[in-house]
């Protein structure tokens, strides 16, 4: 069992440095967006399965505070991207 989560914690890195490309050399802002997003769920799988390889519950916390982040941030670039400010304020008359 321990060399199948060896095994996918290496695939998971792998996938994380092709995603990479994708944030540097993408075509467009929302492609990097999209890949910026992926490198967060593959940061929160990896932290995962290095919570099952040491056997501690203790990564649970930095795996949601991570997917919290990951979530506010994608929302905000996207509405930045949508509509070019992230807070809307009331401009008096």
């Amino acid at each position: 069992m321990t060399v199948f989560i060896w095994c996918s914690l290496i695939f998971v890195i792998l996938s994380m440095c092709g995603i990479m490309y994708r944030v540097f050399k993408g075509p467009s802002v929302p492609d990097r967006l999209i890949a910026l997003d992926g490198i967060g769920v593959m940061l929160i799988s990896s932290i995962a399965l290095l919570s099952i390889l040491f056997d501690t519950p203790f990564f649970i916390d930095v795996i949601l505070l991570i997917a919290i982040m990951s979530f506010i941030g994608t929302v905000s670039f996207s509405k930045f991207i949508e509509r070019g400010e992230i807070i809307e304020r009331e401009r008096p008359h």
